[in-house]
């Protein structure tokens, strides 16, 4: 391969990198090159070409060579934190240089007097084109690669296998962490850290810090994109819970994790805010609504199978079937108070107040065995109900009392807060509630999910195929928790979820498309790694198939797609529909115990279709 020889970019004293104190440049994860200690305050172009990066902080400067070298010039450690304080550019990303030109200038004194080193790496990022590269500056030289010498002493050796170094012997979480803490950039790049179900989701300073390729790399990672502001590691379930562990031990990151969630949302689009809003507000109402679908299904079951049931026995399935829907504002209007830094408690108590017995019960009113109460606004005639069942009326009152409270803190003395603030905040809240936010978003609420249960129920499962077409796109973008809202009203209003039955097929499609890829992969270790990021799609979990395998060929993923297209117009088509909601495919069938031949269809349609339609269309070699 060629050699190069470079001029440094800046005058001070040339060191090799294995001195920089940051291990990611320090380790050559980064790319080969050298360091400048003490550093004056001007960095040159050492090449003719064009700038591919400048930071918004001025920190640090990429550069495409006329002759195919990529150069990162990074001023100092952790000074990304500057937010660009005591710097100067002279160029812009975009801009053609010449070797020589001035490019940045920044104040050597004022960044260590902020407590922040000057040594500035200087690396060659695409070093693996490339043989023996050496840095000048003065007359001093240092080389990387081959058999080159760094000021006399044998080179460090930069080795491409991910994790060499690292102790063997180590539990494979604390080799997976230990990596991720590798090729991240090291401490001083990661802001907070948390999981979910199956990724490690990284908020960093810096992303050019990040060795993308080696992480993917690690045995044990399934796949690593950037989404919502973070930095996501695909591992897998069960596993992330101990990656994240041995992650986390001995950092105080697990206390930045709330600051860390609040930056993420604050950077997503007003679409990924509302979902996510949404998501926190009924994710922890699922785990409720999950149990009360298995004890219909159950129930359900039962009945088809003939089991007869006597009369206390109805009315004890009744109290564990019916009590969470009853009491559904309750639940829903408690999550939003959370949510929004409310007390859960006022939450719990307005929710009531929304279904209190003294309001007329809005499953007699719909079977019209009662009328609403009646009262005036400044003559306008106002009807007053009960909301059990609903959705949008305790989501709305939830929102506003959280930040009614809130204002009423801002001004009540302290010593009287835990009296007036409560009180005041019921009172109005209650009146609003009733009289104002209840009848509108009740009638809202009418409107929209009348227009969804329409929607669904087109015939030949139009609906149905275009939903399972298009969920599993609406997944990769972050948004899916928008659809919380539209479950939990169909199972509050119909009893059923004909939603949960479609997204299940398209589900499972992109976990068929995912085993064609692992069944036409010849490379054993590639498909065992495949195999078993395909396996969570059938617990309900696509995120490992869909960011590991699918979509980084993309011609699986399309096919997935068309599976779940045609799996969700076999669940329109059958009126299919779950006794509850928050569990898919494997899982999912303890929902359609009554109905379980053709849920069974649903879920062979799905995976076939896509299983199909991939192994004849996939080429490994591509």
């Amino acid at each position: 391969m060629q050699d190069i020889r470079l001029d440094s970019p800046l005058h001070g004293r040339l060191i090799p990198l294995s001195e920089v104190t940051d291990p990611a440049f320090a380790s050559g994860a980064m790319g080969r090159g050298a360091a400048v200690a003490d550093p004056e305050g001007r960095v040159v172009s050492p090449v003719d070409g064009e700038v591919t990066v400048l930071f918004a902080t001025k920190h640090a400067i990429g550069i495409h060579s006329a002759d195919g070298v990529d150069l990162l010039i990074h001023v100092g450690v952790d000074t990304v934190k500057l937010e660009g304080k005591h710097f100067t550019s002279h160029v812009a990303q975009g801009d053609t240089v010449q070797k020589g030109q001035l490019l940045l200038e920044f104040d050597p004194d004022a960044i260590r007097a902020e407590g922040y080193e000057t040594t500035t790496p200087v690396l060659v990022t695409n070093a693996a084109d490339y043989g023996k590269i050496t840095f000048t500056l003065d007359g001093a030289e240092i080389s990387s690669g081959d058999d080159a010498e760094e000021d006399g002493a044998p080179q460090e050796e930069h080795s491409t296998a991910a994790g060499a170094e690292i102790d063997p012997n180590l539990p494979k979480e604390e080799r997976v962490a230990k990596l991720i803490w590798k090729y991240v950039g090291g401490a001083g790049n990661v802001r907070s850290a948390e999981h979910c179900a199956t990724r490690l989701r990284l908020i960093v300073n810096d992303k050019t810090l990040i060795d993308e390729k080696a992480i993917e790399n690690i045995d044990g990672v399934k796949g690593q994109f950037f989404a919502a502001a973070q930095y996501q590691i695909i591992l897998g379930t069960g596993f992330v819970d101990k990656v994240y562990d041995a992650f986390i031990a001995g950092t105080n990151l697990a206390a930045a994790a709330a600051s860390g969630k609040q930056e993420a949302y604050e950077q997503m689009t007003p679409l990924q805010k509302v979902s996510r809003t949404l998501g926190d507000v009924f994710v922890p109402v699922i785990p409720v609504l999950v149990a009360t679908g298995l004890f219909m299904g159950l129930r359900g079951m039962a009945q088809s199978l003939g089991i007869g049931m006597n009369e206390n026995l109805i009315r004890m399935s009744q109290i564990l079937t019916d009590t969470a829907f009853a009491f559904l504002p309750a639940l829903v209007c408690w999550s939003t108070m959370n949510r929004f830094g409310g007390t859960p408690v006022i939450g719990i108590v307005l929710g009531l107040m929304l279904v209190a017995p003294q309001l007329p019960n809005a499953y007699a009113i719909a079977a019209g065995d009662a009328v609403p109460l009646s009262m005036e606004i400044f003559g306008i005639p106002i009807p007053v109900v009960g909301y059990q069942g609903s959705v949008l009326p305790a989501l709305v009152l939830g929102i506003f009392a959280a930040r009614l409270q809130k204002w009423f803190k801002t001004f009540v003395p302290d010593i009287v807060d835990l009296i007036v603030t409560p009180f005041l905040t019921l009172l109005v809240s209650m009146l609003l509630g009733l009289l104002v936010i209840g009848p509108i978003m009740h009638t809202l609420e009418i409107v929209i999910f009348g227009a969804v249960r329409t929607f669904l129920e087109l015939p030949y499962g139009i609906g149905g195929f275009v939903v399972g077409g298009l969920h599993q796109v609406i997944v990769v973008f972050g948004v899916h928790h928008v659809f919380n809202a539209l479950e939990v009203q169909l199972l509050a209003s119909t009893g059923v979820d004909p939603f949960n039955a479609i997204i299940t097929g398209a589900i499972v499609a992109q976990g068929g498309a995912a085993v064609a890829v692992a069944a036409r992969t010849h490379n054993a270790k590639k498909r065992a790694l495949y195999i078993s990021s395909a396996v969570p799609a059938f617990l309900g979990i696509t995120e490992p198939a869909i960011f590991g395998i699918n979509l980084r060929f993309m011609r699986p993923f399309i096919c997935g797609l068309a599976g779940g297209a045609c799996a969700g117009a076999a669940a329109g088509f059958l009126h299919l529909a779950g006794t509850g909601m928050g569990i898919t495919v494997l899982p999912g069938t303890l929902l359609y115990l009554d109905h379980l031949p053709a849920y069974i269809l649903v879920n062979i349609v799905g995976f076939a279709v896509a299983f199909g339609l991939t192994f004849v269309t996939f080429r490994p070699e591509e």
